[in-house]
């Protein structure tokens, strides 16, 4: 094990882990706002902009990732990250705007005519009552979608962007023995699991404090 984790072998991995984190935070931030939109659109259930959103979640949601990553790569003149980003987030939204859609329908509806009773528009409704009691009730489905997400993020391998999972097979490349082989990918599972886990952990700290 100590023949390829060398401070160079090492060093390389971390970059590609750094990438691996650029994509993913990429991905949570974009994905949180167009999923949001997407999920309210379809909440609404009136209007061009909900059969849009049906249109669009339930496409996207029936279509593997690996292929808006190898589409958009190649398709669209765009860097291999942006490139990875733009897929994973127009995959990713239509996850996310389902857990919205569910943290909205679990809002009974007293709560809208309490609010239309006090003067509230629709508008006003939604942001300064519902969407704050539903976004309670996602948290930690949301926390779920978006460890999925930096995990999805080994699919990038297959256009060559140099995250953690590429850089990992880079390095096995140079290495013909099995327990090497294995050994590397146990460490880059690790490195996975740690950063899964230190964002979970933080998400339940955070959850934990606004309770």
């Amino acid at each position: 094990m100590n023949s390829f984790l060398t401070f160079d072998t090492t060093l390389f991995l971390l970059r590609g882990l750094g990438i691996t984190l650029v994509i993913a935070s990429c991905t949570i931030v974009l994905s949180f706002i167009l999923g949001s939109v997407l999920g309210i659109a379809r909440y609404s259930g009136k209007g061009p902009a909900a059969k849009i959103a049906v249109l669009y979640i339930d496409t996207i949601r029936n279509i593997p990732l690996l292929l808006f990553i190898i589409g958009f790569r190649f398709t669209m003149p765009l860097p291999p990250v942006v490139s990875a980003v733009t897929a994973m987030t127009v995959f990713t939204s239509a996850m996310v705007a389902e857990i919205v859609r569910g943290g909205l329908n679990g809002i009974s509806h007293g709560q809208w005519e309490a609010a239309y009773s006090q003067g509230f528009s629709y508008i006003g409704t939604l942001v300064h009552v519902v969407l704050p009691q539903a976004v309670r009730k996602i948290r930690k489905p949301l926390m779920g979608q978006f460890v999925t997400a930096i995990k999805d993020t080994s699919f990038c391998s297959v256009i060559a962007v140099k995250e953690l999972m590429y850089s990992g097979t880079i390095i096995m490349g140079k290495y013909v023995k099995s327990i090497q082989v294995i050994a590397l990918y146990a460490v880059i599972a690790l490195v996975y699991f740690s950063v899964n886990m230190l964002l979970l952990a933080l998400s339940k700290k955070m959850i934990k404090e606004q309770e």
